[in-house]
This record gives C-alpha cells, structure tokens and sequence, in this order.
C-alpha cells in the first residue's frame, strides 16, 4: 500500500467548516465523514458539482433563507460557474398549519418539496429570472421541506420564502392551545394576592400573541383580562374572597383564537371589597319617616343614621344594627325635613353607605301633577288626595336649569277650575299666564289640610314655554319706487323661521311717534301704499313680526332694537294752479270700478248741488284745467267714468254767480290703481 497515496488521500476528504469561539470566527477541520447539523428553521445546504445532485456534496454548511444571487461566478471554492446544483432541507414544526404561500425567484431552475411531494416546478435553462407564488396547505406539526436548485449556464440566482397567508378570509385554521402553563401566587401589598401566569412559546408561524383569561370558580364564565405577545403575565383579580382560575389562549394574525391552556388556579383572594351601595327609598306620612333598602348580595347586617336637614354641621345619630331592609322613624318631628343613610356591611366588616335620602313627615301632597303649555301660559293640573281634608293649594314655580338648581316663588294661579274625573277623584287646575317664553320652569304643588297642616311639595313637572320672547331681525334691502298712484315698497323676505307678518308705518321723522299704515303677510315681502301723488318727502319703517307677536316697538323717542328704514320723495301731479275756493267744498272717492265719485259739500253756501254745478279735472299734460260736464249737473254727486286708471287725479267744481262768473270749490285727489291686465 502507498503509504503517502494515503495520506494525500487522507488530507483531501477533509473539510474546512467555520465556527464561533470566544466571539471569533475559527477554522476548524472537520472529517468529510462527519454529519452537518443545522438548529430548525435554519436550512442545511448542499452543493454539488453536477446539476443531479450526485456524489458526495463539495460543500455542506447552515443557511438561514434561502436567498443567493452569484452572479456568473462559482458559489463556492472548489465549485464551477456553471452546471452545478445547491440542496436545502428542513425539519420544523408548523403549529396547526394552515395556508402557506411558496414564492420563488430563479435562474435557472428550482423545485420545491414538501415532505417529498413536489409543490413548485420552475425547471428550465433561462437567461432572465424566473418568478412564481403557490399557495399550499399545511397541516398541523412537523413536515420537511426541500429545494432543488440547478444553474445550468450564465448567471445564478436563487430565493425562496415560506409564508402563512393571514388574511381572515384565507386563514380558518384556530393556532394550538398553549402548552407547558403554570402559575404561582404572589401577595402584594395589603396581603393582596396576584397571579402571576407563564408557558411556553407556541410554533405557529403566524401568531400575534396571547389572551389571558379568568374565572370566578365555580361559575363556568371565561372573560379576558389581557392580551400580552409575550410568554407571561400578571393579573390581580377583585379581593372579595372569591377564588379564581385561569387560562390562555393564543391568537394569529387572522384572528383565530386557539382552544385554552388547561386552567391554572384556583388563586384564592382575601375579601378587601364593600358590598355594594344599598339603595334607600324613604316614604314621608303624617306620623313618620318610613325607609327601606335594597340588600347587596353579601351584606349581612344594617345600621341607619339620621340627622336634620337643616344642621348640616351636626353629627349623624346611630341607630342600632338590623338584619333587615326597614325601618321606621316614629320620633321625626311633622313638618322637619331629616337626612338619612343606611350603612350595609359584609361578614369581614367592609363596608358601604347609601347615598342621603331626605325625608319629612307630611300629609299626602298633590297627586298626578301634569302640565301643559297653551300659547297663553301653562295650565297647572293636579288630583286632590282620597280624604277630602284639604282647605287650600299653592302651586310654586322655579326656572328649571340643567344644573338642577331651583328658586322657588308662589306661581299668580289663575282662572282655577275644579272638575272630577272618570274615577270620581276631584281635579284641580290653575293658568299661570306669566313666565317667558322659550324657558323651562318646573312646577310643584302643596296642599293643607284641615289642621292648617302642609304637605311637602308634589313631585315637579318641567314645561317649556312654546315660542321666544325674541324679535326678529330688521329686514334687509328695504326700497321705496315712488309711482303715479302711490309707493310700492320692496324687502328681502325675512329669515326669521316662525314670521308671521310685517307692520308698515309711516314716521316723519327718527323720533316722531311712527303711525301705522297697514300690514303684509309673511309669505309676501312688499306692499302698495296707495297715495297721492303730490311731491312730499316721506319716511318708511317696515317691521318684521313673529308667530309670538315679538317685534321692535317704538319707546322712549327710539326702537327697541334695529328695524328697516326708507325715505323717498312722491311724484308730483299736483295743479300748478288752482282758483280760489269761493263755494262748496269737494270730497272726490275713487271707486272699487276705478271711476272717480265728485262730490261737493254746500252746506252753509249760497249755492246748493241743485243749483248745478260743472266739474273739472286737471290734465298734467297740458297743465290746465278740463271741465268734464257739457250741461250743469243737479245732482248730489257726478261719477267720472272716464278717470284714468294708475294715476292721482284732481278735481274741482264750479257754481254760476248772479253776474255769470266762476265761483269754485277746493280741488280734491282722487288715486286710481292700474287697470287688471
């Protein structure tokens, strides 16, 4: 035998392996014989100097993915740049598995395994990377995976990744329950015990973390106390000496919960907790206080306290110790108010007060106490107690803030009517026609009886008084057209919500006292004054009114708040010239049919109407006077049934003298509206 064959032989089926000590990279020589064994989830990796996988691998070592790009040069020493292959395997456990999605990038070839079973087959020589996703379910616990890589020629690249795919509408597979769970006790603070939870790190891949859960024992009812990604936690639960279990349960990104861990306990609690508040109800009679109490679940004795209302300051008077839930004040003076509060407690002496009920002994207030508000007020109604002892009533008012503070007054009870109702019981009511409007009072009612006793006052009914006692705003865009027939007013509608019309006054001056001259429907937003045409300077007020009667009002030389203001200048169609009055007076009427009524007055004259008299009628246009009657006329009154229609129209009459000459009366208007089109 070739003693130095050998050892050439010997030295070359060594392999050189890298290793960690002390921090540092090593060298170590390793025999080729000599297994390679990498830690789950890291990869073992195998390379080969041929694109089968034959023979004994050149070079084997761990990887931790699967992800290499050598370009077009050899993966590792020893090996060529082309027609080589890599192997890598694994062995891990994957928890309750689920859905996995396979991705690969390759050039130039790549299969993947999965537990022998091939799942993904990109197998071709390429010049440029390959790419691919496939989905695939795994199920629960250990499986091995393996790729197979081949660069056949050119450039070498290689990735590989396994994930869960975690949406929840993918992912249904709940994670395994947690295992190896214990738990130990701690007292804190105050003897106050705490358990403190731990278990082992669950496998699956697409855990989000841990739920802790606990239960009164013996009542079968799991609720969450918190939700940790690590691997303990802590709870204390209520001290009320109730004994407590625990689990936990993992959950995955999809949010599947597992099943529970096997429960941890029991953890037994002192009892530091009061039982709850008791709730006191205290019913006032003529003759005493009667309270009673609901009984918290672990109370097992009573105590009442009393003290006046009316001496804050005082202490509380301790009444002995009951097992019951009444009691019942015979010593409370008629007519004191007294607090009282019930202290309950449990075996270990924790304990709670009741809030403080007032209570002072009285006859029977008013019943059934209602109210309603009309537009005029609020009608107080109230049903008189089975007796028939009472000798007065007092109905009592107050603005009902939500801070639940009351003023008490005496409500002016008015228009008071007595009726019975269908059950024969006696019914009073009363209007209070004060109070604003928009404001919430409550009501309450007293009575007194025979004995000159009063009761405490009915429970209170809160009313709101419909409406507002606020005007609306002044119109805007308020304009005046003069015309020949008077002066068309304009204004933006108002915004007001409940308007119900609008006042028009006339006003000379800011501070003359304003007149009205009528008044428009809300739904309307001008108005036609109907005067004559005769040049003089005029002032406009328009104020808006709402549904409550609320609107600016003139006091004190001024408005009570803002209103709409307009000035203009009439048309003049005046005569420039007019003779002068030496007969009867003239009263001119236009008529509904738009003809002109000439009536002249000659009571006290020397001329009568049947002297006969001529009318006249003055044309602007020509700025003279048109006598209108051919023949004179003898009646009362002449219709000129040829008025022009839109206008102002001026007339006069005329009476013969003795001698022939004109005697004339005072010359009248007359305004016509514009004919219907």
């Amino acid at each position: 035998m070739n003693q130095a064959r050998r050892r050439t032989t010997a030295a070359a089926a060594t392999a050189v392996v890298l290793a960690t000590a002390g921090g540092l990279l090593t060298t170590v020589i390793t025999p080729a014989s000599a297994a390679t064994t990498c830690t789950s989830p890291v990869f073992k990796r195998q390379f080969f100097a041929n694109t089968g996988f034959s023979g004994t691998p050149k070079k084997t070592d761990c990887d931790s993915t699967v992800n290499e790009n050598w370009g077009t040069g050899a993966p590792a020493s020893g090996l060529p740049r082309d027609n080589f292959s890599v192997r890598w395997t694994l062995t891990r456990d994957f928890g309750s598995g689920g859905p996995f999605a396979f991705t690969v990038s390759t050039q130039d070839g790549i299969r993947v395994y999965l537990d022998g079973t091939r799942k993904v087959d990109v197998w071709k020589n390429v010049s440029t990377t390959q790419r691919k996703t496939v989905n695939v379910t795994i199920l629960s616990g250990k499986h091995t995976l393996r790729v197979d890589y081949v660069n056949w020629t050119g450039t070498a690249n290689v990735s590989f990744s396994y994930t869960p795919r975690t949406s929840a509408t993918v992912d249904k597979v709940r994670p395994l329950a947690p295992t190896g769970a214990t738990w130990k006790s701690q007292t804190g603070t105050g003897n106050s015990t705490t358990a403190v939870l731990s278990w082992a790190a669950n496998k699956e891949m697409d855990l989000a973390g841990y739920r802790v859960y606990r239960q009164a024992a013996g009542t079968g009812t799991w609720a969450r106390v918190g939700t940790t990604t690590g691997r303990t936690f802590s709870n204390t639960p209520p001290q009320t000496g109730q004994s407590y279990l625990y689990q936990v349960r993992a959950y995955d990104k999809a949010g599947n919960e597992s099943v529970g861990s096997a429960a941890l306990g029991p953890l037994t609690t002192p009892d530091f907790v009061a039982p709850a508040a008791p709730v006191l109800t205290v019913t006032s009679t003529a003759d005493a206080n009667d309270l009673s109490w609901t009984a918290p679940a672990d109370a097992v004795s009573f105590q009442v306290f009393r003290k006046k209302t009316s001496d804050p300051d005082t202490e509380w008077k301790e009444y002995p110790e009951t097992t019951g839930t009444s009691w019942s004040d015979t010593s409370a003076v008629y007519g004191i108010s007294y607090d009282y509060k019930v202290l309950a407690h449990d075996a270990a002496w924790n304990h709670t007060f009741s809030a403080v009920v007032s209570g002072r002994p009285t006859i029977t207030p008013p019943q059934n106490v209602t109210a309603t508000t009309p537009s005029y007020g609020a009608v107080i109604s109230w049903t008189e107690p089975s007796g028939d002892d009472t000798t007065g009533y007092t109905v009592l008012r107050s603005p009902a803030p939500a801070d639940g503070t009351r003023t008490w007054t005496t409500a002016d009870c008015r228009s008071r009517t007595t009726t019975t109702d269908e059950s024969g019981a006696t019914v009073h009511s009363c209007t209070d026609y004060d109070g604003d409007r928009g404001v919430t009072y409550a009501y309450a009612v007293r009575r007194k009886d025979s004995y000159d006793r009063w009761s405490v006052a009915s429970p209170e009914v809160l009313v709101t008084r419909p409406g507002d006692e606020i005007a609306p705003p002044a119109v805007t865009g308020l304009t005046a057209e003069p015309l020949e027939y008077g002066i068309r007013l304009d204004w933006d509608p108002s915004p007001a919500a409940d308007l119900a019309k609008y006042l028009v006054y006339e006003q000379p001056t800011r501070w003359a006292t304003p007149q009205l001259v009528g008044s428009v429907d809300g739904t309307r937003s001008d108005a036609l004054l109907r005067t004559p045409a005769d040049g003089e300077q005029k002032r406009y007020v328009v104020v808006a009114v709402d549904v409550y009667d609320n609107a600016a009002t003139f006091e004190s030389e001024d408005w009570t708040s803002p209103v709409a203001t307009v000035e203009v200048t009439e048309r003049d169609l005046s005569p420039s010239t007019v003779p002068e009055n030496t007969a009867c007076d003239l009263d001119v009427i236009a008529l509904a049919s738009g003809d002109v009524q000439v009536d002249p007055f000659c009571s006290g004259s020397r001329f009568t109407e049947t002297d006969g008299y001529h009318v006249y009628r003055w044309d602007p246009r020509t700025g003279s006077w048109v006598r209108l009657t051919e023949t004179p006329v003898t009646t009362s009154y002449w219709i000129d049934t040829a008025a022009p229609a839109g206008t102002t129209v001026y007339y006069l009459v005329s009476f013969t003298e003795a001698d022939g000459t004109e005697a004339f009366s005072n010359a009248d208007d007359a305004v016509t509206l514009p004919s219907a089109p």
